[in-house]
């Protein structure tokens, strides 16, 4: 049985870890309405490129199409980018986005495809190492970076280019976790190269659809343009959404672990009390016997 000495100090020590959690939570909560607001404003944008990207290929020459449309006619390489926090202590975040590129990497070496994984962040090649470590190619570390901007999604977005363009691998597939709201984050799996062009159903265009547009220079270029900037778009996109995600989940986190120190710290309170007790009926028994003795 502990003695009261040791009551005492682990009652103190689930106090300070309280007070750590509850600081915890509130940062991730002045940081989530930033971060949040960043990445609702961005998927307009990303939508808005798969639109222009979908009605610029319809028009463009079949013949002589990019790679990075078409692909390179075969898929038997795949790249896996997946990016997660450089930090822990935010919930289930970065093993969900693990898990769903484990589940696809396993099917895809069931499959006898080739697979490697491009790591941007810490935390993902720390969940991913036990069972494809031979898989993981490189990494990318992204812990100096205070805020995101797209000048770190483009140098990612290079990279992903120049090992497609040194035949590296067919198809690039981006693994991130989709902001719905703080309760909520969805791991998404996006896929880059080829680029996924979006099905337009009968009669959804608009008039600004159907109107005739001219573009200089001709739609193949433009489209050779849109679709490099495309990669680095998304790459934004998701950087955006896991930094929103990362901070939700990390607040609901914290908030559960300062909730359960508390019921701790209760409990810990009462079984002090009660064994402080214990111990002072136990003293007085021994100075009425000893009384009784004389």
């Amino acid at each position: 049985m502990p003695s009261l000495k040791d009551m005492r100090n682990r009652i103190a020590s689930v106090k300070a870890t309280r007070k750590i959690t509850k600081a915890m939570q509130m940062v991730a909560a002045a940081k989530l309405r930033r971060a949040q607001d960043a990445a609702t404003a961005a998927r307009p944008y990303a939508e808005r490129m798969d639109r222009v990207l979908g009605n610029l290929a319809r028009r463009a020459n079949p013949e002589g199409a990019s790679p990075l449309l078409v692909g390179t006619g075969k898929d038997d390489v795949h790249l896996l980018v997946v990016m997660t926090a450089e930090r822990g202590l935010c919930g289930g975040f970065n093993s969900n986005i693990a898990r769903l590129a484990r589940n696809d990497a396993m099917r895809l070496l069931r499959q006898g495809k080739t697979v490697k994984i491009l790591c941007v962040g810490r935390k993902g090649g720390d969940n991913l190492r036990r069972d494809l470590a031979r898989n993981i190619t490189e990494r990318l570390d992204l812990r100096g970076v205070k805020q995101i901007g797209f000048s770190n999604a483009e140098e990612i977005g290079n990279r992903i280019l120049a090992l497609f363009e040194a035949g590296e691998f067919d198809v690039a597939t981006l693994y991130f976790s989709e902001f719905k709201n703080v309760i909520t984050q969805k791991p998404t799996a996006l896929q880059l190269i080829p680029t996924r062009i979006p099905e337009v159903e009968a009669g959804a265009a608009t008039a600004g659809d159907a109107s005739v547009v001219e573009y200089e220079p001709s739609e193949d270029e433009i489209l050779a343009y849109l679709l490099k900037r495309n990669i680095s778009t998304q790459i934004f996109r998701g950087l955006l959404e896991n930094a929103a995600s990362e901070q939700g989940a990390r607040m609901t986190a914290m908030d559960n672990a300062t909730r359960n120190a508390g019921d701790m710290i209760n409990k810990l309170t009462v079984k002090y009390n009660r064994l402080r007790q214990a111990n002072i009926t136990k003293e007085l028994i021994e100075i009425i016997s000893g009384a009784e003795a004389l």
